[in-house]
């Protein structure tokens, strides 16, 4: 398993699908999943620290956990088939849970649970940058502190979105 650290999100060009970014922690790969739009504003929101009026999808499931005095240990990204990617909830006591990835990576920001994937994920679905990319990777970090979580409703284009 390779822990995993979350760059942020942003919509991909012309498609206008949103993505969240993914890096290798102790290596040099990313991990590029596309996602849907409440998901990509759930990962926003808890990146930036976002404290909705009323508690959101995630936000929920957090508290039911803690309340029933479960805790997320982690999240691991385990298989990616046919273009799909699959998750799994550790919880504590060994209990697991099927998930989707978006919705783990949105649960473990707000529970600060670690996220990983296995090294299959990794060789099948990561992409090493070459050093001459680590200005993308730094204009995807700009663009991430321009944009707020409500760029990412449908049919909006977030500040900066290009291909």
């Amino acid at each position: 398993m390779r822990e995993l650290d979350v760059l942020g999100v942003r919509v991909e060009m012309p498609s206008n699908n949103p993505i969240v970014l993914l890096r290798e922690r102790d290596g040099q790969r990313y991990l590029p999943i596309w996602i849907g739009a409440p998901e990509a504003t759930a990962i926003a929101y808890a990146q930036q620290g976002v404290e909705p009026p009323r508690p959101l999808t995630h936000d929920l499931m957090l508290t039911i956990l803690t309340t029933l005095e479960h805790q997320l240990e982690g999240v691991d990204i385990t298989a990616m088939e046919e273009g799909i990617f699959y998750a799994t909830l550790r919880l504590s006591e060994g209990i697991e849970i099927s998930s989707r990835p978006s919705d783990a990576i949105a649960l473990a920001l707000r529970a600060a649970a670690p996220i990983r994937a296995t090294d299959e994920v990794m060789e099948v679905a990561g992409v090493t940058m070459a050093i001459e990319d680590e200005d993308e990777v730094e204009r995807f970090r700009e663009f991430l502190d321009q944009v707020s979580a409500e760029d990412f409703q449908e049919g909006q284009d977030p500040p900066g979105a290009s291909g």
